[in-house]
């Protein structure tokens, strides 16, 4: 299948999206995850991407387009993919369809995680990152067995600047000026489900299985 995750920051695209390519054996392709491993291995391309970054702005489309198109040319992409956080503007939407148009392939479906505003920088602002070895943890959800310690290597765990308060706003007022008309977009042609994304993971993930199983 080939489906595309919406859904505004926080809302768990990340974590859903790496169970359904569990239970689908098709690869998750994170646009957030290609441009943080670009921004930690100071490549051209993350040095670009991280000014709009640590701004809570989105980064240019023609670097995304670029990083997606040949993402979706990777063998491991033929029988199917999970575009997680991708498209997030309508130019991205449309260059996507342009794309798939060319490579004979379509989308099967459009899920939209819908979380409430409060809960989405409740979930951001808690985030810890080892800057040594860059496990992940939540001040909440998941902290570290000591506080500001990594559980993995014991190196100091970080607020990352795109999880501060005042740029999880900025972050999530462009998703709502940018990406909301995306929603718009493929609820026109058919293909989205809004689907409650609040709640354990587990009881998430059944409602995108139940749902995708129904649009195969």
């Amino acid at each position: 299948m080939n489906i595309i995750l919406l859904g505004a920051p926080g809302s768990g695209k990340g974590t859903q999206s790496k169970i359904l390519q569990e239970k689908l054996s098709v690869p998750q392709i994170s646009t957030g995850d290609m441009l943080r491993a670009a921004r930690q291995a100071h490549t051209p391309l993350g040095l670009k991407a991280e000014k709009f970054m640590n701004a809570g702005r989105l980064v240019p489309d023609e670097v995304v387009i670029g990083l997606i198109e040949d993402r979706l040319k990777q063998p491991d992409a033929s029988a199917g993919f999970i575009l997680d956080g991708f498209p997030r503007t309508m130019a991205q939407a449309e260059s996507l369809q342009q794309m798939l148009q060319t490579m004979g392939k379509r989308l099967d479906a459009v899920v939209n995680l819908e979380v409430e505003e409060d809960e989405l920088l409740r979930c951001l602002s808690g985030r810890r990152t080892c800057e040594r070895c860059g496990t992940g943890f939540h001040l909440e959800f998941s902290p570290p067995q000591n506080e500001g310690i990594c559980d993995a290597c014991g190196g100091r765990l970080i607020q990352r600047e795109d999880d501060r308060e005042a740029t999880i706003r900025q972050r999530l007022k462009v998703y709502r000026d940018q990406t909301a008309p995306v929603v718009d977009y493929y609820t026109g042609k058919g293909l989205l489900e809004p689907i409650p994304g609040s709640g354990p993971t587990r009881e998430v993930s059944q409602r995108l299985v139940d749902f995708l199983e129904k649009a195969r």
